[in-house]
């Protein structure tokens, strides 16, 4: 349930568990319009450069659905998660959208509050954020990808650490609270399970400095963008082979759990707005208004004011994509302009009756 505007919920991340180890609608005040537009070729999906200063990168992309098409489709073609596309369009049946719904694409991010070096992951996002280095002189670049992460009872711990090691096609040596899960429900698994479709770390893994954690692949990509796993964090098949092949061992790790999240992009601030986790009681009602106001310390007096009002159904909503918080002029359409209307790229073979809900492991 989303939360209210005026009592928004928040909860305490719990680091319990691990994945064990390896071997070798018309808004007027929140939302975006989905009228038609004209329809263009679909932007790139996680690689964005960006300045000193900036913190929000991409753009918001509206999509019109097939009959066949739904939402795991959708987030699988765009660099989406699950979750992000049910965030974003409420009220839409994820299995059966239906003909010339349109669809909201939440690819536009506002950067973690952290260093931008290496990766960060903010759980509260179900995203990952990789920093490649550049030569000096360079732009900064960011790649960004889905991924899924612990579910309630076997949350994804935050911190800092490191990538320690790296394998293909790793054995996963099942922990033992997990056979012990798994036996519970009559589902027992062997003390490892080999390479091969059945691996549920897919074919690629990077090792954490954080013992039994890892980030890896899946041979459920249907989950990914949700909380389905035992503490890791799984990426879809075609995104963990690129990151194995581009982030070296020794790059530092940062996980945070941030549902709020403010950023610059010029002079105008953004707020996105995930739904906590369930574990995670902070209190953001109290929290929201002091952070908005402290991204104004320092800057330019005559930038627009904070539109309190809206900020808060901003946060509210909880839609998971960018939304301008300050006031303009009466007339002025707040998010209209950072819209594009975008071509359907998928294929059109998809199962004419929905699949049923993701699995999990």
């Amino acid at each position: 349930m989303r939360a209210n505007a005026n009592a928004i919920a928040a909860f305490v991340m719990l680091s319990l568990g691990a994945c064990g180890h390896f071997d070798g609608g018309a808004v007027d005040d929140g939302g975006l319009v989905p009228e038609q537009g004209p329809e263009l070729a679909p932007l790139g999906a996680n690689r964005f450069t960006f300045v000193a200063g900036q913190d929000v990168v991409g753009q918001v992309q509206v999509v019109r659905a097939r009959y066949t098409d739904t939402f795991v489709d959708f987030a699988r073609a765009y660099g989406l998660g699950y979750d992000d596309l049910v965030a974003a369009n409420p009220g839409i049946d994820p299995w059966l959208p239906g003909a010339g719904t349109a669809i909201v694409l939440p690819t536009r991010y506002v950067l973690p509050l952290a260093p931008r070096r290496g990766i960060v992951l903010n759980v509260a996002a179900k995203r990952l954020f990789w920093y490649p280095p550049v030569a000096d002189g360079e732009p900064q670049v960011v790649e960004t990808f889905p991924v899924g992460i612990g579910r309630a009872g076997w949350s994804t711990p935050t911190g800092t650490t490191t990538v320690v090691s790296k394998a293909r096609d790793p054995i996963w040596y099942v922990p033992r609270s997990v056979r012990e899960e798994h036996r519970a429900a009559g589902d027992p698994l062997p003390r490892q399970v080999p390479p091969g479709p059945d691996n549920p770390l897919g074919r690629h893994v990077l090792s954490l400095g954080i013992a039994g954690y890892l980030i890896h692949g899946t041979n459920k990509p249907a989950g990914v963008g949700m909380r389905v796993s035992h503490g890791c964090v799984r990426l879809f098949p075609e995104d963990i082979a690129y990151v194995y092949d581009h982030v070296p061992v020794g790059t530092p790790v940062r996980i945070v759990n941030q549902p709020v999240l403010f950023g610059w992009d010029g002079d105008e601030l953004y707020l996105e707005a995930h739904a906590p986790l369930d574990e995670d009681n902070r209190p953001w009602a109290e929290m929201l208004l002091p952070m908005a106001r402290s991204s104004l310390v320092g800057t330019d007096d005559r930038r627009p004011a904070l539109d309190d009002a809206r900020l808060l159904r901003i946060a509210g909503d909880e839609l998971g994509y960018p939304l301008r918080v300050q006031r303009r002029r009466v007339d002025d359409a707040f998010d209209a302009r950072d819209v594009r209307y975008v071509v359907n790229i998928l294929p059109g073979d998809a199962p004419a009756e929905p699949a049923g809900m993701p699995a999990v492991d």
